[in-house]
């Protein structure tokens, strides 16, 4: 099984729509298992905002508790970029995983900041030892498929690149 590491912001709407383009592609090569890699595009201090780390935050809990991380991922894309949604509030954002998760248990472990060295963890391997510098990012067999910046990647190179990889 191939591992697919996939580097993402749920503010970065060049990460919303390539994750749609993934969901469709990803059927046609079984053999690739996908590694979530969140990450802030605009960590603090930067004043670039809103501020991601509560969905980051948010992505560790619902990995630990077994809940469908594509549904997670499209929830909260959905309130930071479509609903414009205040993702700096963990009330808020237990408010978006009803149905998905415990809410209550939720927002207490974002305002705890249980997963906070997960997330600060997250970044670091991404930009310090994945060689990220904009997301999305692909890694795949040795190979690295990355955005351009205020671009994004198009369907179509990320099937070339997930081909390629497979060697198909």
């Amino acid at each position: 099984m191939a591992r697919l590491e996939v580097f993402f912001d749920y503010i970065c709407p060049y990460c919303m729509r390539a994750h749609q383009y993934l969901k469709e592609l990803l059927p046609r090569y079984p053999k690739i298992e996908v590694l979530w890699r969140p990450c802030e595009a605009h960590p603090r201090p930067d004043p670039y905002g809103p501020h991601s780390e509560l969905c980051i935050q948010g992505y560790f809990f619902a990995l630990e508790h077994g809940a469908d991380l594509w549904e997670y991922h499209g929830r909260m894309f959905r309130a930071a970029l479509e609903d414009r949604a205040d993702i700096e509030d963990a009330a808020v954002l237990a408010a978006r995983v009803k149905g998905l998760l415990d809410g209550g248990a939720f927002r207490r472990a974002l305002e705890r900041g249980t997963y906070r060295k997960a997330q600060l963890a997250a970044n670091d391997y991404a930009y310090e030892k994945s060689g990220v510098w904009v997301v999305p990012a692909y890694r795949l067999n040795g190979r690295k498929l990355d955005a351009v910046e205020d671009v994004g990647v198009t369907k179509e190179q990320l099937k070339r690149f997930l081909s390629d990889a497979q060697g198909k």
